[in-house]
């Protein structure tokens, strides 16, 4: 009993690690969509809806700079080195608007689906 019940423990977390990977982009946009932001504060704000570290935010960072999604640039800190910050640009805005309109409907559907099955207990 025991080994089966880790075995859905994990299978549970690498179907949630799935979910996480389908919505990063779209909760890192919205979150450099509100305020510029430099990485450790944007891990902070991400992981208040999911689990993620630096090296998951800052791969994906520097691919939505290579998109063209998000610019960088760095500013003094009271604190340390100068800080680098992302903000969001006029192709990130397209595209986060992209990326709401996919998941509101994936999400619709999905619920929709899990209502009519009758097992949302």
């Amino acid at each position: 009993m025991h080994s089966s019940m880790y075995k859905m423990v994990t299978r549970g977390d690498t179907i949630n690690t799935q979910f996480k990977k389908g919505v990063l982009e779209l909760i890192v946009l919205l979150c450099v969509s509100k305020k510029d932001m430099y990485g450790y504060e944007l891990i902070e704000e991400v992981s208040k809806v999911v689990d993620v570290n630096d090296g998951t935010i800052y791969p994906l960072l520097k691919r939505l700079t290579n998109e063209k999604y998000a610019d960088t640039y760095l500013e003094e800190s009271k604190e340390g080195p100068p800080r680098k910050y992302y903000k969001i640009t006029v192709l990130g805005k397209e595209r986060l608007k992209e990326l709401i309109e996919s998941w509101s409907a994936f999400a619709t559907s999905v619920n929709k689906f899990i209502k009519e099955s009758g097992t949302n207990e």
